[in-house]
């Protein structure tokens, strides 16, 4: 059984407040900090959908949503949120430096016994374990989205993780229900997000380019048995994280694809308030996105075959 029972999670997005939202459920005691006050009342709310989800799908009651509610606590002042924590789970933007000074700005704040996790999907430890402070307390602990759903956490070190703090970590992620996933090697993207990215990616690049609608990029997934397409995981992650993750990778890879797919997410939807799932909408709306209404994936009348037909050959007949 691990000593953490303290939990401060930095950062109240949508992983960052699904992170905080089941620990506290699965027991822990949980600080949720932001710098944007904006952010810690949307996780406020965010919670209140969750609870209606862990009724629903967890079988949660309403007495453990009361004690759930009372193991969160919510604010803006680091020092504050931070004075007691065990375990400290970083989840702010997929941003390097803004990763970096938030670490800086914390490692003089911390007890001196604190463990700390990033919940980094695509980059490595090693690279922030200097400007905690405490690079052998230091690991990455990434959490899927849907976390009541997806219960499973990849844990992987850098060159100087304590074993002592890899047997801890490991053992809270057991004790809020998660699967732990080991990885041997340091590895941007981890499993999930090695795969993940790669098939984002390349399906907004249908729809950045104009080869597919969004949703007929979906039905080809969907079809395939699964609950859901690239663009409804686009919607869950969130618009804000997708784009950073896009513009942090196309610069390092001087990729102009990516770069393009990151411009059109910022255009078609952060430009316009359009969050994804946590703000209702993003390619979908919600929380009836059409993806999941009778029908998305029928056969359609044989009257819409001209329609079709013309979508097919009106940029042929442009091109001409």
């Amino acid at each position: 059984m691990s000593s953490l029972e303290r939990l401060t999670v930095l950062g109240a997005g949508v992983l960052g407040g699904q992170i905080a939202w089941h620990s506290a459920f699965k027991g822990k005691t949980v600080a949720v900090y932001d710098i944007a006050q904006d952010a810690i009342d949307r996780c406020r709310a965010a919670h209140e959908q969750y609870a209606a989800i862990y009724r629903s799908e967890v079988g949660a009651s309403d007495a453990d949503m009361t004690a759930t509610r009372q193991r969160l606590t919510y604010g803006t002042d680091l020092a504050t949120a931070v004075a007691e924590a065990d375990l400290v789970i970083e989840a702010v933007p997929e941003i390097p430096h803004v990763k970096t000074a938030v670490y800086e700005e914390m490692a003089g704040l911390l007890p001196k016994d604190t463990l700390v996790a990033t919940n980094s999907s695509t980059l490595l430890p090693r690279d922030f374990a200097s400007a905690t402070g405490r690079p052998d307390k230091f690991c990455a602990l990434h959490f899927a989205n849907m976390i009541w759903a997806m219960n499973y956490t990849e844990v992987m070190p850098h060159p100087r993780t304590s074993r002592e703090t890899l047997t801890a970590v490991t053992e809270f992620a057991v004790e809020i229900g998660m699967v732990p996933i080991p990885l041997r090697k340091e590895q941007n993207g981890y499993v999930a997000n090695s795969w993940v990215v790669p098939l984002l990616n390349a399906a907004q690049t249908l729809v950045t380019n104009g080869v597919a609608t969004h949703e007929d990029v979906d039905r080809t997934y969907l079809l395939t048995g699964a609950k859901v397409g690239p663009f409804g995981m686009i919607d869950m992650i969130g618009m804000e994280t997708c784009h950073n993750v896009l513009t942090y990778w196309g610069s390092v890879r001087g990729d102009a694809q990516m770069n393009a797919n990151a411009d059109y997410i910022k255009t078609h939807f952060l430009d316009r308030g359009f969050l994804g799932l946590q703000t209702g909408r993003g390619y979908y709306e919600y929380p009836d996105p059409a993806f999941e209404r009778p029908g998305f994936l029928a056969v359609p009348d044989i009257s819409v075959v001209p329609d079709l037909v013309t979508l097919m050959t009106t940029q042929t007949e442009a091109l001409a």
